[in-house]
């Protein structure tokens, strides 16, 4: 089939959501499917305020239309709720045309950490933006659960996977000259990410964070002691993770985490809170600790069997992901 994939957020983007799309993209053109993705890097872009990396589509209406007239396509599938989500929304709209749409981000979270509006409020907007999509796909049972008690309709399963040839036990060949054991956190360096309850822990050894974002310059200042490495990827980041000895993961407000299956590709122990995204992905499983007291899991996460954790992971792919993804799309007719 012809898919148009829509999504706010693409590369040079680095993030869970961006990687999502373009594994599963890959996926379904090598099930030989035709994926044209829509996103920003084809508009007149502005920076997000307070967020400079992300670039925001300025009246995308009129070429929206004339791209997808184009395509001709068979699918649609919105990703995100940003302004090419929205006109590509009231595109269908008003054309009668069938849609899915995903749930990456808790943005009513994001907006509260950032600005203070209520809860209520940011999920009311996200209600209305998903109410007419024929799916809406999220990637957790307990996410699922939390959305439905919203009010949100037409919720539909969609997993994730890892690369686990890329994502693989090494020899730990970074942080020679750090005291052990290693902390290890991967992601954006964001107030969303509550990575000071993370750097605030009294914990042997060393702290590494592994990622670029807008706390960073603040962050560095205030803990000199961390060691931060900035934005990495491939090999190099693949070589961060085997060269640690725990992954703490301190979001309460990740629908999933990737990199917690990233971490555990690796044979890297996770130690997190016990909410949403965690829970689902480790909880029982005997590959991570989850605790509210996230230096208890830390510490116990220590004992944790590297290769349990390598196992695990194998259990989720990319495939799987993709073609989760084809059941809930609707056909345009």
């Amino acid at each position: 089939m012809r898919l148009a994939l829509v999504t706010d957020a693409w590369f040079p983007q680095v993030n869970g959501v961006v990687r999502t799309l373009d594994q599963v993209r890959l996926e379904l053109e090598a099930l030989g499917h035709d994926v044209h993705v829509l996103s920003p890097d084809l508009f007149t872009t502005i920076p997000c305020p307070s967020y400079p990396e992300i670039r925001l589509t300025v009246r995308p209406g009129r070429r929206i239309s004339r791209l997808i007239e184009a395509i001709q396509p068979e699918a649609i599938h919105i990703a995100t709720e940003g302004p090419l989500g929205l006109a590509v929304r009231r595109w269908c709209l008003r054309r009668g045309h069938p849609f899915t749409t995903s749930f990456h981000t808790r943005f009513p979270e994001y907006i509260r950490a950032r600005l203070g509006l209520p809860l209520a409020l940011g999920y009311a907007a996200l209600r209305r933006f998903h109410r007419p999509a024929t799916g809406v796909l999220v990637a957790t049972a307990t996410l699922h659960r939390e959305l439905e008690r919203r009010g949100f309709r037409n919720l539909c399963p969609w997993s994730r996977g890892v690369d686990t040839h890329l994502f693989r036990p090494q020899e730990k060949a970074f942080y020679s000259n750090l005291p052990r054991p290693v902390f290890l956190y991967v992601g954006r360096v964001a107030v969303e990410k509550n990575l000071r309850a993370f750097l605030d822990l009294n914990l042997p050894g060393s702290k590494v964070v592994v990622g670029d974002g807008p706390q960073l310059a603040e962050l560095k200042r205030a803990y000199e002691g961390v060691h931060f490495a900035g934005a990495q990827n491939g090999e190099v980041l693949a070589g961060h993770y085997t060269s640690a000895d725990v992954f703490v993961f301190p979001s309460r407000t990740d629908t999933f985490g990737l990199v917690l299956l990233e971490a555990l590709a690796c044979g890297l122990p996770v130690a997190a809170y016990p909410v949403a995204g965690p829970i689902d992905v480790i909880d029982g499983a005997n590959v991570g600790m989850l605790h509210e007291d996230l230096g208890v899991a830390a510490r116990n996460a220590l004992k944790i069997s590297p290769e349990r954790c390598r196992d695990y992971a194998l259990r989720f792919s990319w495939r799987a992901c993709a073609e989760q993804f084809l059941a809930c799309v609707e056909p345009i007719r």
